[in-house]
């Protein structure tokens, strides 16, 4: 009886119980992949498809038939591409052109409406050298495209068709891109239209161009997706798809887009000029690697070091050397060497900047005025003399002999000797003859008497920072000493 008793109060209490529980449990945020079709039926309307043409003379292949852009006729993707390059078959017109060329299919592209009117964004190389650009877009109608402009260092061109009212993308911010976010890219992989792939942002600022720190992806990215959009999950967008790394020609895990922001600045110049004018102080750039940090007295590998300044140049009529480590531009950071020409070249021409340079241990800022970078530019290298009587060779094995001081003066330098022989230490660290040597361990280099006495004088269990000129090039060198 008693036992009944206790069984008939519990019961209630535990369905009590189990009746809360339920609520909690439904309640609890279940873990699930997100679902990318509000973000592809909002963004899909304004991704459209690129179409160019070219004159045949440039594009013949073997046997008449049309090139695949980037393919070699022997790739195994070859032949599967041929499916979207239509062949012209016996009798059929061929669109004679005013020279006796036809007009034939060159490439295969995506791209994004940007306004309303019809400005369109795509990669520079997808309508690079092409006769005739077609949009197509979802909703299957099709404009002829007149191309804006496009700039090469960037990959970014900018097309106009006739329309109003046009679907639009949302311009996100890639800037505040996180690494592990969802993206999805819309494109036209092999030439399928409006094809939606999703992954993650794998990193940032990925140094793989000259103006551009790329977004780094695993969304796969395919022949024909090339200047389509990247999205984010709030449906904005924050790249244009560009590039891809293979081995085979298609899609490997790895994929960059150039971020918006970039892309952004340069369409506004494209519209407005038709060409992007981009700032220059003159200098030629490398890396400053961890040896050569720790050399020079930088706390860590940081900023764009200075191998050849342009003798006319405003880097020159402004102080800087070679050997220079520059730190700051106009305020901003230089973490890396590419900062320093993504930086400069967004400097409007004529700016007065003040740049912050580290020289022989300690830091300094010098005035330049920033002037418009040349569309083609050529760097003349001049020959080295043949080596002339030298002294014995020094502890570093170098064996070096001085130079003429007309010499000196017609590569505007102070001071340095020429290498004549390289042995032991030198040679290892890959110095030859020929090269220059203008300062050891921030010391200038003045005659072979003062290199030769500054050699004998160095610990041999510490590196040595050698600031070599070799051609129009200069760069530090470290030396191991043979008894480290």
């Amino acid at each position: 009886m008693m036992t009944k008793l206790i069984l008939r109060t519990l019961l209630p209490v535990l369905a009590a119980v189990g009746l809360a529980a339920a609520p909690a449990q439904a309640q609890a945020p279940a873990a699930q992949l997100p679902d990318f079709a509000e973000l592809a039926e909002r963004a899909g309307p304004a991704v459209v498809n690129i179409r160019t043409t070219a004159r045949l003379s440039a594009m013949q292949g073997r046997g008449g038939a049309p090139q695949i852009p980037g393919l070699d006729e022997n790739d195994p993707f070859y032949e599967f591409f041929r499916r979207f390059f239509p062949q012209p078959q016996p009798g059929q017109p061929q669109r004679p052109g005013p020279r006796g060329e036809r007009q034939v299919p060159r490439g295969l592209g995506s791209g994004f409406i940007i306004s309303a009117d019809g400005y369109v964004m795509t990669n520079h190389h997808v309508v690079d050298g092409s006769e005739q650009i077609t949009v197509t877009l979802a909703d299957k109608r099709e404009f002829s495209a007149k191309l804006i402009g496009s700039d090469q260092r960037t990959d970014v061109a900018l097309l106009k068709i006739e329309g109003a009212a046009l679907p639009v993308v949302r311009i996100g911010d890639s800037n505040r891109l996180r690494v592990g976010e969802w993206v999805i890219a819309i494109g036209s992989p092999f030439g399928l239209e409006s094809t939606v792939t999703a992954g993650i942002v794998s990193a940032k600022a990925r140094e793989t161009g000259e103006f551009l720190p790329f977004i780094q992806t695993d969304v796969a990215v395919n022949p024909g997706n090339s200047g389509g959009p990247l999205i984010n999950m709030r449906g904005e967008v924050v790249g244009i798809n560009s590039q891809i790394f293979t081995t085979s020609g298609a899609f490997a895990g790895i994929s960059f887009a150039i971020p918006i922001d970039e892309a952004m600045r340069v369409q506004e110049q494209l519209r407005s000029s038709g060409r992007v004018i981009r700032g220059r102080i003159g200098v030629t750039i490398g890396a400053v690697s961890r040896e050569v940090a720790e050399a020079i007295g930088l706390a860590k590998p940081q900023g764009a070091l200075v191998t050849n300044v342009d003798p006319d140049g405003p880097a020159a009529k402004a102080g800087v050397e070679a050997g220079d480590v520059v730190l700051r531009f106009d305020g901003r950071m230089i973490e890396s060497q590419s900062d320093l020409p993504r930086i400069v070249g967004g400097t409007k021409p004529g700016t007065k900047a003040t740049m912050n340079v580290w020289r022989k241990g300690a830091a300094r800022d010098l005035q330049v005025t920033v002037v418009e970078m040349a569309q083609e530019q050529q760097t003349a290298r001049r020959g080295e003399p043949p080596p002339r009587s030298a002294a014995p060779a020094n502890a570093l094995g170098l064996t070096v002999s001085d130079l003429p001081p007309e010499r000196l003066k017609e590569m505007k330098i102070k001071g340095a000797v020429q290498v004549d022989a390289v042995e032991g230490p030198a040679a290892s660290a890959g110095l030859r003859a020929g090269d220059l040597i203008l300062s050891v361990n921030n010391v200038d280099v003045v005659n072979a008497k003062q290199f030769n006495d500054q050699a004998a004088k160095l610990d041999r269990k510490r590196n040595v920072a050698v600031l070599v000129r070799r051609g129009d090039s200069t760069q530090f060198v470290i030396v191991r000493p043979a008894d480290r």
